[in-house]
């Protein structure tokens, strides 16, 4: 078995100018290596964009690391398509073409998923200041309608400057369990439960990832949050996807509300799931 893991030139190792989030890629390459190693089969890190890899020598490609797509997204799902047509793609191109665009959040919505408020702005620069009263509240996220990594978001209260924004957005109310509690974090493979963690924000911001000082602590979740979580995963349109995280924040009736599912390269957390290459090596197997 030969497997391609799908990077981007800021995550690879060789990068000059390599992303500071970059050790998650390293994180991704151990975990992967010395579970798929040992039985005899190979994985290597390439840029989803290097035109001089021949796709179809590989059985199949995880799509991981491409932290650029955003910025490149019809590029981005145009160069997926030829992968695909190669060879096996994980998660497979109709999932990247949904799950890309944050527009899915309204087809889960649809399903009965519990969410947070939002509003889609198409042209934030004229619709944003409106956002505090649509919403009822003095404090607004804004994140790009595609984007991750919290690029391009802005944490805005009522009064303060709104800031020239170029993309189509998306906007939520600030909920301060964020920086109360954590924003939970549900990993499963091939539709199974793997783990679960708390991602916290550094002391005065509320952003979790670790490029903004955020922290993971390993947890055993309540079976009726798993059980939450595994509805928003079932409500995913097509095949069951390899790999899925699924991001929820509690709301202030205690409930857990939908963040984000991520299904394109989201970072899985290897280190706080000992399990999870075996899991992804069986599952990967399965599929081939």
């Amino acid at each position: 078995m030969k497997i391609a893991y799908l990077a981007s030139q800021v995550t690879l190792p060789s990068a000059s100018g390599r992303r500071s989030d970059a050790h998650e890629h390293d994180a991704m390459m151990n975990c992967l290596r010395a579970a798929f190693k040992p039985k005899g089969a190979q994985v290597d890190d390439i840029a989803w964009d290097n035109a001089a890899t021949d796709w179809s020598a590989y059985d199949a490609a995880i799509i991981g690391t491409a932290w650029d797509y955003w910025d490149r997204h019809e590029e981005f799902l145009q160069t997926l398509q030829m992968i695909a047509d190669a060879t096996r793609l994980l998660n497979p191109i109709a999932t990247v073409r949904w799950n890309s665009h944050k527009s899915y959040l309204r087809d889960l919505g649809a399903e009965g998923v519990a969410l947070i408020a939002t509003l889609w702005l198409e042209d934030a620069n004229a619709e944003a200041a409106a956002a505090f009263d649509r919403l009822d509240t003095d404090d607004v996220v804004f994140k790009r309608q595609v984007g991750a990594s919290a690029d391009g978001q802005h944490r805005i209260r009522r009064g303060q400057p709104i800031p020239v924004m170029s993309e189509p957005m998306m906007a939520q109310p600030f909920l301060r369990a964020i920086q109360s509690e954590g924003e939970f974090s549900f990993i499963f493979i091939d539709g199974a439960f793997s783990h679960a963690l708390v991602k916290r924000a550094a002391d005065g911001d509320y952003r979790i990832q670790s490029e903004y000082g955020g922290r993971e602590i390993a947890i055993a979740p309540s079976s009726e949050d798993i059980a939450t979580a595994t509805r928003a995963l079932l409500a995913t349109p097509g095949e069951t996807p390899l790999y899925a995280r699924v991001d929820m924040l509690r709301g202030e009736a205690g409930d857990l509300l939908l963040m984000e599912l991520e299904l394109v390269e989201p970072f899985l957390y290897p280190l706080q799931g000992p399990e999870l290459g075996d899991r992804l090596y069986q599952a990967v197997k399965r599929r081939l």
